[in-house]
């Protein structure tokens, strides 16, 4: 995408078989900016057209402070108003979250048949178009509702002046009525949002916590959106998971089994995808599906080594990690996508980061090396045992199968004689029957 004065014209990508509608895009460049104004804008770009909206021009504006009345400057947004007009464009979106009144005033400004929308309407939308469970659609539901709650004064603002044209009886404020209505109907839906996602998310830890006291070790696939992780949990499990070159093509996680070439099992499950600027509201209603991460064992951080904004991809994901207090995890950085590197570029990514592994799912690299690591890990966490269990527990036996790794194995009159590798949640199972050597 082409910046010269601060301007861009695109051409429509529209095809026949869909009317797409078509969008001014605007960025605002502030010291102290983590990403370039530039890559911001692309990925605005690349998010409007998981939208199904064509981008036909961008503008952009450098400013200290925030204009509090209209986001960017009076001139700049008669400037977005005309370049509308001239783009036949419907909608204008905002790669900063606006609030409502800046919302409203720049309506005012470009004109009724124009939408204006700010990053988070957006995320919100592709959000929408892209849950499939009941819990994710409940989850959406309830951010977008969220969202719209302080915006309602300006959706009705129409009504105090138009339902009775003004004068003598039009001063009762119907409109004012209509908006506490509204809101008090709003707030009713999130407090009902909010109960369907409690009862579901109780379901939910009843099933996690299943998993944990099983002894199972859990892993999380986490990172930035596109970045490969449905592909990558395919190629080490062979999930079919959903698997799309689309930002947030999947939503819902995903949990699957690895059996490790010890013969002992562990989970992966695959999380909703990051971005920059994610909204708080997206963090909060998905908390349910982010806990997978918070009660992982090991953390897998998915990156699109191929992807020219990738620092700052990794910074963004580090920075949520941070939200979501899981410094405590282990976490191991996986470079996806390395086919489309050269080897320079390989090798640069392991000299910097030298724990860090290189896959690619497409031509199948890496992979045997992560399901090392991720044993390797998985053992990290065991305590060696030797106990001997008598022939009636052979359910303790099964277990040791199941959810251990057996070091050696032998028999003699009084029962099964293990040395073995225990998580830690089942070393109690085992502690009567451990041997003490003397």
């Amino acid at each position: 995408m082409s910046f010269s004065d601060d301007i861009s014209i695109k051409g429509p990508k529209t095809t026949p078989e869909e009317c797409r509608e078509r969008a001014i895009l605007v960025g605002v460049d502030r010291p102290g900016m983590p990403w370039s104004i530039e890559a911001s804008l692309e990925e605005l770009e690349r998010l409007a057209d998981t939208a199904g909206v064509d981008s036909v021009a961008a503008t952009t504006q450098r400013l200290d402070t925030i204009n509090p009345r209209t986001f960017v400057g009076s001139g700049k947004a008669e400037e977005i108003a005309q370049l509308a007009l001239e783009n036949q464009a419907n909608v204008v979106i905002f790669d900063d979250e606006l609030t409502p009144s800046q919302q409203t005033n720049l309506e005012k400004i470009v004109g009724r048949d124009v939408k204006v929308i700010d990053r988070t309407a957006l995320i919100l939308d592709i959000f929408a178009l892209h849950a499939t469970s009941k819990e994710g659609r409940l989850q959406v539901r309830l951010a977008q509702n969220q969202y719209l709650l302080p915006r309602l004064r300006g959706m009705w603002a129409h009504l105090a002046s138009n339902r009775m044209g003004g004068g003598v009886g039009s001063r009762f404020g119907e409109g004012e009525s209509q908006l506490e209505v509204d809101r008090r109907m709003v707030r009713k839906r999130i407090t009902s949002i909010k109960r369907e996602l409690a009862h579901l998310s109780d379901v939910r830890t009843t099933q996690r916590n299943t998993r944990y006291n099983s002894g199972i070790f859990k892993v999380a696939l986490a990172g930035y959106t596109n970045a490969g992780k449905s592909s990558l949990l395919n190629a080490l499990t062979d999930a079919e998971v959903l698997s799309y070159d689309k930002l947030f093509a999947t939503l819902d996680s995903t949990t699957r089994r690895l059996t490790l070439p010890e013969g002992r099992e562990v989970t992966l499950t695959d999380t909703v995808g990051f971005i920059q600027k994610l909204p708080t509201t997206l963090v909060e209603s998905f908390k349910s599906t982010l806990d997978e991460i918070r009660g992982a064992d090991l953390i897998l951080h998915v990156i699109d080594a191929s992807s020219p904004d990738r620092d700052g991809q990794i910074q963004a994901v580090e920075d949520i990690f941070l939200q979501l207090s899981v410094e405590h995890i282990p976490v191991v950085m996986v470079f996806n996508k390395v086919d489309l590197l050269t080897e320079e570029e390989k090798g640069s990514i392991t000299i910097r980061y030298p724990h860090a592994l290189l896959t690619s799912t497409k031509a199948e690299e890496g992979i045997a090396n992560l399901i090392q690591r991720i044993a390797q890990s998985a053992a990290a966490t065991e305590t060696i045992l030797e106990v001997l269990i008598p022939y009636q527990r052979g359910d303790l036996v099964s277990l040791a199968h199941e959810r251990c790794s057996i070091v050696s194995e032998d028999h003699n009159d009084q029962g099964t004689h293990l040395i073995v590798r225990v998580p830690p949640v089942l070393v109690s199972k085992f502690a009567d029957y451990k041997l003490v050597r003397e």
